[in-house]
């Protein structure tokens, strides 16, 4: 995603009847969505939540979400 793409523009071009525009659209959105929830996991057991409190509020299991974020050599 480059810098003037925000989240209403690739929204608008998902839409788009065109498959390759729309596509690299949905590329751009699972991008920027993983970015978000790394930053708000990041966040979240900075205040100290649980893995199960973050894995709840995400929908997904404890090992999920374990898996997915708790990294050798993170502070959290």
């Amino acid at each position: 995603m480059t810098e003037d793409e925000d989240a209403q523009d690739l929204a608008t071009r998902v839409a788009s009847e065109d498959p390759s525009e729309g596509l690299r659209a949905v590329a751009a959105l699972r991008a920027l969505l993983e970015r978000v929830e790394r930053i708000q996991v990041e966040s979240a057991r900075n205040r100290g939540l649980s893995w199960q409190e973050i894995a709840e509020q995400l929908g997904v299991s404890k090992q999920a979400v374990h898996q997915k974020y708790a990294k050798k050599g993170r502070r959290w």
